[in-house]
Protein backbone atom coordinates (compact mmCIF):
# COMPACT_ATOMS: atom_id res chain seq x y z
CA UNK A 1 0.00 0.00 0.00
CA UNK A 2 2.86 2.54 0.82
CA UNK A 3 4.50 1.66 -2.68
CA UNK A 4 1.31 2.40 -4.58
CA UNK A 5 0.83 5.77 -2.33
CA UNK A 6 4.33 6.61 -3.47
CA UNK A 7 3.81 5.80 -6.57
CA UNK A 8 0.78 8.09 -6.70
CA UNK A 9 2.67 10.76 -5.04
CA UNK A 10 5.63 10.29 -7.54
CA UNK A 11 2.84 10.57 -10.36
CA UNK A 12 1.21 13.78 -9.23
CA UNK A 13 4.63 15.75 -8.14
CA UNK A 14 5.63 15.04 -12.14
CA UNK A 15 5.02 17.35 -15.28
CA UNK A 16 3.51 14.88 -16.61
CA UNK A 17 0.89 14.55 -14.34
CA UNK A 18 -1.76 16.76 -15.53
CA UNK A 19 -1.48 14.92 -19.25
CA UNK A 20 -2.53 11.35 -17.38
CA UNK A 21 -5.25 12.81 -15.76
CA UNK A 22 -6.86 14.24 -18.70
CA UNK A 23 -5.69 10.86 -20.96
CA UNK A 24 -7.39 8.91 -17.66
CA UNK A 25 -10.63 10.63 -17.92
CA UNK A 26 -11.06 10.67 -21.15
CA UNK A 27 -10.41 6.89 -21.05
CA UNK A 28 -13.14 6.79 -18.68
CA UNK A 29 -15.92 8.91 -20.57
CA UNK A 30 -15.32 6.96 -23.80
CA UNK A 31 -15.92 4.11 -21.76
CA UNK A 32 -19.49 4.96 -19.58
CA UNK A 33 -20.43 6.50 -23.39
CA UNK A 34 -19.81 3.01 -25.22
CA UNK A 35 -21.33 1.39 -22.53
CA UNK A 36 -24.27 3.48 -22.74
CA UNK A 37 -24.64 3.34 -26.38
CA UNK A 38 -24.49 -0.72 -26.41
CA UNK A 39 -27.13 -0.86 -23.31
CA UNK A 40 -29.48 1.71 -25.82
CA UNK A 41 -28.63 -0.74 -29.04
CA UNK A 42 -29.15 -4.13 -27.00
CA UNK A 43 -32.57 -2.39 -25.66
CA UNK A 44 -33.90 -1.17 -29.03
CA UNK A 45 -32.69 -4.91 -30.25
CA UNK A 46 -35.38 -6.77 -27.89
CA UNK A 47 -37.92 -8.68 -29.73
CA UNK A 48 -40.03 -8.94 -26.89
CA UNK A 49 -40.63 -4.97 -26.17
CA UNK A 50 -40.88 -4.74 -30.18
CA UNK A 51 -43.48 -6.62 -29.78
CA UNK A 52 -45.25 -5.13 -27.22
CA UNK A 53 -44.74 -1.85 -28.87
CA UNK A 54 -46.08 -2.80 -32.29
CA UNK A 55 -49.34 -4.35 -30.31
CA UNK A 56 -49.78 -1.49 -27.97
CA UNK A 57 -53.03 0.12 -28.27
CA UNK A 58 -52.80 3.35 -26.01
CA UNK A 59 -49.90 5.40 -25.91
CA UNK A 60 -46.99 4.13 -23.30
CA UNK A 61 -46.47 5.75 -20.23
CA UNK A 62 -43.14 8.14 -19.63
CA UNK A 63 -40.69 6.15 -19.64
CA UNK A 64 -38.76 5.93 -15.91
CA UNK A 65 -35.18 7.21 -17.20
CA UNK A 66 -36.63 10.15 -18.92
CA UNK A 67 -38.69 11.07 -15.77
CA UNK A 68 -36.03 10.47 -13.70
CA UNK A 69 -33.85 13.24 -16.12
CA UNK A 70 -36.61 15.71 -16.24
CA UNK A 71 -36.94 15.68 -11.89
CA UNK A 72 -33.43 16.33 -11.98
CA UNK A 73 -33.44 18.67 -13.96
CA UNK A 74 -36.52 20.73 -12.39
CA UNK A 75 -34.35 23.02 -10.40
CA UNK A 76 -32.33 24.66 -13.53
CA UNK A 77 -35.32 25.18 -15.49
CA UNK A 78 -35.86 28.31 -14.00
CA UNK A 79 -31.97 28.88 -15.55
CA UNK A 80 -32.70 27.18 -18.90
CA UNK A 81 -36.02 27.97 -20.04
CA UNK A 82 -36.75 30.87 -21.00
CA UNK A 83 -39.10 33.59 -19.80
CA UNK A 84 -42.84 33.76 -21.07
CA UNK A 85 -41.89 35.97 -23.98
CA UNK A 86 -42.02 35.66 -28.22
CA UNK A 87 -39.16 33.05 -27.71
CA UNK A 88 -40.62 30.57 -25.72
CA UNK A 89 -43.91 30.54 -27.61
CA UNK A 90 -42.09 30.41 -31.05
CA UNK A 91 -40.80 27.27 -29.43
CA UNK A 92 -44.04 26.01 -28.50
CA UNK A 93 -45.19 26.76 -31.98
CA UNK A 94 -42.56 24.42 -33.12
CA UNK A 95 -42.79 21.50 -30.84
CA UNK A 96 -46.51 21.39 -31.40
CA UNK A 97 -45.74 21.39 -35.11
CA UNK A 98 -43.30 18.60 -35.22
CA UNK A 99 -45.51 16.58 -33.25
CA UNK A 100 -44.20 17.52 -29.87
CA UNK A 101 -46.96 18.18 -27.65
CA UNK A 102 -46.26 16.85 -24.41
CA UNK A 103 -45.98 19.15 -21.04
CA UNK A 104 -42.24 17.98 -20.88
CA UNK A 105 -41.21 18.75 -24.51
CA UNK A 106 -39.98 22.13 -24.26
CA UNK A 107 -37.33 21.62 -20.75
CA UNK A 108 -36.46 18.70 -22.72
CA UNK A 109 -35.57 20.50 -25.63
CA UNK A 110 -33.65 23.43 -23.95
CA UNK A 111 -31.96 20.61 -21.77
CA UNK A 112 -30.24 18.71 -25.18
CA UNK A 113 -29.37 22.43 -26.14
CA UNK A 114 -27.51 23.07 -22.73
CA UNK A 115 -26.45 19.41 -22.71
CA UNK A 116 -25.11 19.76 -26.48
CA UNK A 117 -23.76 23.10 -25.89
CA UNK A 118 -21.39 21.41 -22.98
CA UNK A 119 -20.59 18.07 -24.72
CA UNK A 120 -19.39 20.40 -28.11
CA UNK A 121 -17.58 22.34 -25.77
CA UNK A 122 -15.76 19.67 -24.22
CA UNK A 123 -14.86 17.83 -27.30
CA UNK A 124 -13.25 21.48 -28.36
CA UNK A 125 -11.07 21.37 -25.51
CA UNK A 126 -10.14 17.72 -25.05
CA UNK A 127 -9.29 17.88 -29.14
CA UNK A 128 -7.07 20.93 -28.04
CA UNK A 129 -4.65 18.67 -27.06
CA UNK A 130 -3.68 17.02 -30.07
CA UNK A 131 -3.93 19.92 -31.99
CA UNK A 132 -1.24 22.31 -33.17
CA UNK A 133 -0.39 24.88 -30.43
CA UNK A 134 -3.02 27.33 -31.07
CA UNK A 135 -3.14 31.05 -29.98
CA UNK A 136 -4.87 31.39 -27.19
CA UNK A 137 -7.41 33.91 -28.74
CA UNK A 138 -8.12 31.29 -32.10
CA UNK A 139 -8.47 28.67 -28.91
CA UNK A 140 -11.18 30.73 -27.59
CA UNK A 141 -12.51 31.25 -30.86
CA UNK A 142 -12.44 27.60 -31.54
CA UNK A 143 -14.24 26.79 -28.47
CA UNK A 144 -16.58 29.33 -28.56
CA UNK A 145 -17.71 28.02 -31.95
CA UNK A 146 -17.99 24.66 -31.10
CA UNK A 147 -20.20 25.45 -28.16
CA UNK A 148 -22.26 27.56 -30.45
CA UNK A 149 -22.93 24.97 -33.04
CA UNK A 150 -24.38 22.79 -29.82
CA UNK A 151 -26.69 25.38 -29.01
CA UNK A 152 -28.25 26.30 -32.53
CA UNK A 153 -28.16 22.34 -33.70
CA UNK A 154 -31.33 21.31 -31.86
CA UNK A 155 -33.11 24.20 -33.69
CA UNK A 156 -31.94 23.24 -36.96
CA UNK A 157 -33.09 19.68 -36.83
CA UNK A 158 -36.55 20.72 -35.00
CA UNK A 159 -37.13 23.14 -38.22
CA UNK A 160 -36.35 19.92 -40.22
CA UNK A 161 -38.75 18.30 -38.39
CA UNK A 162 -40.98 20.83 -39.01
CA UNK A 163 -41.17 21.01 -42.89
CA UNK A 164 -40.86 16.93 -43.21
CA UNK A 165 -44.44 16.51 -40.93
CA UNK A 166 -46.07 19.42 -42.40
CA UNK A 167 -45.00 18.57 -46.20
CA UNK A 168 -46.75 15.23 -44.88
CA UNK A 169 -49.62 16.75 -43.61
CA UNK A 170 -49.92 18.90 -46.84
CA UNK A 171 -49.82 15.91 -49.29
CA UNK A 172 -52.44 14.30 -47.53
CA UNK A 173 -54.53 17.30 -47.15
CA UNK A 174 -56.31 17.27 -50.87
CA UNK A 175 -57.22 13.80 -50.10
CA UNK A 176 -58.90 14.21 -46.97
CA UNK A 177 -60.92 17.18 -48.50
CA UNK A 178 -62.63 15.09 -51.27
CA UNK A 179 -63.08 12.49 -48.66
CA UNK A 180 -64.41 14.82 -46.65
CA UNK A 181 -66.84 16.57 -49.14
CA UNK A 182 -68.11 12.87 -50.04
CA UNK A 183 -69.00 11.93 -46.47
CA UNK A 184 -70.88 15.08 -45.62
CA UNK A 185 -72.07 15.25 -49.32
CA UNK A 186 -73.35 11.22 -48.14
CA UNK A 187 -75.57 12.65 -45.12
CA UNK A 188 -72.61 12.13 -42.40
CA UNK A 189 -72.17 14.80 -39.54
CA UNK A 190 -69.48 16.78 -39.45
CA UNK A 191 -67.45 14.95 -36.58
CA UNK A 192 -68.46 11.39 -37.96
CA UNK A 193 -67.20 12.81 -41.42
CA UNK A 194 -64.01 13.53 -40.06
CA UNK A 195 -63.78 10.32 -37.97
CA UNK A 196 -64.35 8.65 -40.83
CA UNK A 197 -61.71 10.14 -42.75
CA UNK A 198 -59.37 9.58 -39.64
CA UNK A 199 -60.22 5.99 -40.07
CA UNK A 200 -59.60 5.58 -43.89
CA UNK A 201 -56.55 8.04 -44.05
CA UNK A 202 -54.69 5.91 -40.56
CA UNK A 203 -52.20 3.85 -43.10
CA UNK A 204 -52.09 6.46 -45.87
CA UNK A 205 -51.30 9.74 -44.27
CA UNK A 206 -51.13 8.57 -40.27
CA UNK A 207 -50.21 12.23 -39.06
CA UNK A 208 -53.21 14.06 -40.78
CA UNK A 209 -55.79 10.83 -39.62
CA UNK A 210 -53.90 11.31 -36.25
CA UNK A 211 -55.20 15.31 -36.03
CA UNK A 212 -58.39 14.67 -37.57
CA UNK A 213 -59.27 11.69 -34.64
CA UNK A 214 -57.95 13.88 -31.86
CA UNK A 215 -60.41 16.74 -33.58
CA UNK A 216 -63.44 14.37 -33.33
CA UNK A 217 -61.97 12.87 -29.91
CA UNK A 218 -61.98 16.73 -28.65
CA UNK A 219 -65.70 17.38 -30.00
CA UNK A 220 -67.04 14.04 -28.38
CA UNK A 221 -65.51 14.88 -24.54
CA UNK A 222 -67.66 18.36 -24.93
CA UNK A 223 -65.03 20.77 -26.44
CA UNK A 224 -67.17 23.46 -28.71
CA UNK A 225 -66.31 22.76 -32.38
CA UNK A 226 -64.81 26.02 -33.31
CA UNK A 227 -62.68 25.71 -30.51
CA UNK A 228 -61.16 22.39 -31.75
CA UNK A 229 -61.45 23.29 -34.76
CA UNK A 230 -59.13 26.35 -34.42
CA UNK A 231 -56.88 23.54 -32.21
CA UNK A 232 -56.55 21.95 -35.64
CA UNK A 233 -55.19 24.42 -37.51
CA UNK A 234 -52.84 25.90 -34.70
CA UNK A 235 -51.36 22.35 -34.35
CA UNK A 236 -50.25 22.00 -38.07
CA UNK A 237 -49.73 25.29 -38.93
CA UNK A 238 -50.98 24.84 -42.61
CA UNK A 239 -52.52 27.45 -44.43
CA UNK A 240 -54.74 25.42 -46.38
CA UNK A 241 -55.91 24.01 -42.71
CA UNK A 242 -56.65 27.42 -41.49
CA UNK A 243 -58.37 28.25 -44.79
CA UNK A 244 -60.91 24.84 -44.02
CA UNK A 245 -61.23 25.60 -40.34
CA UNK A 246 -62.22 28.98 -41.32
CA UNK A 247 -64.94 28.73 -43.72
CA UNK A 248 -66.23 25.53 -41.21
CA UNK A 249 -65.98 28.16 -38.43
CA UNK A 250 -68.07 31.23 -40.50
CA UNK A 251 -70.42 27.63 -41.67
CA UNK A 252 -71.52 26.37 -38.67
CA UNK A 253 -71.88 30.19 -36.68
CA UNK A 254 -74.05 30.81 -39.71
CA UNK A 255 -76.12 27.92 -40.24
CA UNK A 256 -75.42 27.46 -43.65
CA UNK A 257 -74.74 24.16 -45.39
CA UNK A 258 -71.19 22.28 -44.83
CA UNK A 259 -71.57 20.17 -47.85
CA UNK A 260 -72.11 23.44 -50.56
CA UNK A 261 -69.08 24.84 -48.52
CA UNK A 262 -67.24 22.28 -48.29
CA UNK A 263 -67.77 22.21 -52.38
CA UNK A 264 -66.98 25.60 -53.26
CA UNK A 265 -63.32 25.08 -50.98
CA UNK A 266 -62.53 22.02 -52.90
CA UNK A 267 -62.64 23.77 -56.24
CA UNK A 268 -61.23 26.76 -54.91
CA UNK A 269 -58.19 24.38 -53.70
CA UNK A 270 -58.15 22.89 -56.85
CA UNK A 271 -57.71 25.69 -58.51
CA UNK A 272 -54.55 27.22 -56.14
CA UNK A 273 -53.09 24.23 -56.34
CA UNK A 274 -53.19 24.60 -59.89
CA UNK A 275 -51.62 27.81 -59.61
CA UNK A 276 -49.25 26.43 -57.45
CA UNK A 277 -48.38 24.27 -59.90
CA UNK A 278 -47.79 25.96 -62.67
CA UNK A 279 -45.68 28.51 -60.57
CA UNK A 280 -43.36 26.02 -59.57
CA UNK A 281 -42.88 24.69 -63.15
CA UNK A 282 -42.13 29.02 -64.26
CA UNK A 283 -39.30 28.86 -61.87
CA UNK A 284 -37.87 25.96 -63.56
CA UNK A 285 -36.23 27.94 -66.45
CA UNK A 286 -34.92 30.35 -63.83
CA UNK A 287 -33.93 27.88 -61.21
CA UNK A 288 -31.89 25.73 -64.40
CA UNK A 289 -29.97 28.61 -65.20
CA UNK A 290 -27.24 27.85 -62.80
CA UNK A 291 -26.65 24.18 -63.39
CA UNK A 292 -26.11 24.99 -67.06
CA UNK A 293 -23.56 27.97 -66.36
CA UNK A 294 -21.56 25.81 -64.10
CA UNK A 295 -22.35 22.28 -65.40
CA UNK A 296 -23.20 21.93 -69.02
CA UNK A 297 -21.48 24.79 -70.54
CA UNK A 298 -17.68 24.70 -69.29
CA UNK A 299 -18.05 20.88 -71.07
CA UNK A 300 -19.64 22.45 -74.34
CA UNK A 301 -16.67 24.94 -74.24
CA UNK A 302 -14.24 22.38 -73.74
CA UNK A 303 -15.93 20.37 -76.49
CA UNK A 304 -16.27 23.43 -79.27
CA UNK A 305 -13.42 25.60 -78.16
CA UNK A 306 -10.99 23.02 -77.30
CA UNK A 307 -9.47 21.96 -80.46
CA UNK A 308 -9.44 25.43 -81.77
CA UNK A 309 -7.41 27.14 -78.93
CA UNK A 310 -5.19 23.75 -79.24
CA UNK A 311 -4.35 24.68 -82.93
CA UNK A 312 -4.24 28.02 -81.83
CA UNK A 313 -1.20 26.86 -79.60
CA UNK A 314 -0.17 24.86 -81.67
CA UNK A 315 0.53 27.54 -84.51
CA UNK A 316 1.77 30.61 -81.97
CA UNK A 317 4.62 27.49 -80.95
CA UNK A 318 5.72 26.86 -84.32
CA UNK A 319 5.44 30.94 -85.42
CA UNK A 320 8.08 31.60 -82.09
CA UNK A 321 10.08 28.56 -83.13
CA UNK A 322 10.56 30.03 -86.14
CA UNK A 323 11.50 33.19 -85.27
Amino acid sequence: MNAILEYLQSLTASAEAPRIIFIGATGATAFLLALGISLLIVAAMDPVRRRLNRLAVQVEPEHHAVAKVLRSLEPLNKYLLPREGQERGRIEKQLAYAGFRSANALPLFYSLKAGLAALFLCAALASSFWLPRFPMNMLVLFVASAAFVGLILPNLVLSRLVERRQKRLRDGFPDALDMLVVCVEAGLGLTAAMQRVADELRFSHPELASEFTLVTAEMRAGVERETALKGLAARTGLEDVYGLVSLLVQTLRFGTSIAESLRVYAEEFRDKRMQRAEEMAAKIGTKMIFPLVFCLWPAFFVVAVGPALLRWIDVFRQWGGDN
